[in-house]
């Protein structure tokens, strides 16, 4: 689809400041729905703008963008959601900062690319819930894990019996949060079973061996169920698996490695994945053993391993039948 004008909005919690890129016009609109349709009643005033023809580009801000993507998808507007660092990093050296100088570089950027973008999909209600029990679900493990940790370490110098209130609160709190952390897991269950096409995906995806319940329910978040990305190396690359070469003429000959920019939570996952499918895949158990024998190093193979179980994920999901496990067949 052709655009003629792009328009930036940078997001904040309260407000919404916008730039038209060709008129240099500004606005700034409260970040609530009575604020969106100012905005757009905004564009469509303005000299030679339509909203048919403007792509409107925004930050992804997490809480604070959502609501408008979800107004906008509403509307069938025409929109992206681009990370910050992208931005910044396609329009060079730029000095001073603020909200209006922010929303000129996005529309700015908007308007460079308006002819390659692919617009935001929006993900489904079920799909951004099971994103946020998932997301709540890692704080509660995370606070579970401190408590543990911290009255193991008190249990190794201070008696229990002469200190009862600092063990039985840690206790207490680590009890009360395996709770919550297994109302998550019903919680989440629930969607699964509200969602036929998403539950389907999550039985194909641990049908892998190696593969468990949180990296398949992230994987389906990641990719919108698998309508965002439909190739497994662009995956690989965005969950910082896949590696790239270092090199520049005759003078730089770095190794070829993974890229630092990455979803972190993805790559601990699947590097988690990765070594139980090394321990308990025969297949992948006998891989890693003849790469490690010609002197490949640790954590080479390991990534090699994450990357053959993203390849299987998209296997199972695109053939929509469970993973078979081929020493089966050659035994």
């Amino acid at each position: 689809m052709k655009f003629d004008e792009a328009i930036g909005i940078d997001v904040s919690k309260k407000t919404l400041d916008a730039c038209i890129h060709s008129l240099q016009i500004f606005t700034t609109v409260p970040n609530t729905k009575r604020g969106y349709i100012k905005l757009f009643s905004w564009v469509t005033k303005s000299k030679g703008c339509s909203l048919a023809n403007s792509l409107f580009c925004f930050e992804h801000t997490g809480m604070y963008s959502y609501a408008l993507a979800s107004f906008m998808s509403e509307k069938h507007m025409s929109y992206i959601i681009v990370p910050g660092l992208e931005i910044k990093r396609s329009l060079g050296i730029q000095r001073g900062k603020n909200d209006q100088i922010d929303a000129r570089k996005i529309a700015q950027y908007a308007y460079r690319r308006r002819e390659e973008v692919k617009l935001f999909q929006l993900p489904r209600a079920s799909i951004n819930k099971i994103r946020q029990l998932l997301s709540l679900r890692e704080k509660l493990v995370k606070q579970r894990a401190g408590y543990e940790a911290s009255l193991k370490d008190q249990s190794d110098f201070i008696k229990s019996s002469e200190n009862k209130l600092l063990f039985s609160i840690p206790r207490k709190l680590i009890k009360e949060l395996n709770l919550q952390i297994e109302s998550i897991e019903k919680e989440i269950d629930l969607v699964l079973e509200e969602n036929p096409e998403i539950k389907n995906n999550y039985r194909l995806i641990t049908s892998i061996t190696g593969v468990g319940r949180q990296t398949a329910l992230q994987l389906i978040v990641v990719t919108n169920n698998f309508l965002s990305f439909d190739d497994p190396r662009k995956l690989a690359s965005y969950a910082g698996v896949a590696p790239f070469p270092y090199t520049s003429g005759t003078s730089i000959k770095g190794k070829t490695k993974v890229n630092s920019m990455a979803n972190m939570r993805l790559k601990s996952l699947l590097s988690a994945c990765a070594v139980s499918a090394i321990r308990y895949d025969p297949e992948m158990k006998i891989y890693y053993k003849r790469r490690s024998e010609i002197g490949k190093h640790k954590m080479n193979i390991i990534n090699a391993v994450r990357n053959k179980l993203l390849s299987r994920v998209f296997a199972v999901v695109k053939r929509e039948s469970p993973y078979v496990p081929l020493c089966r067949h050659a035994a």
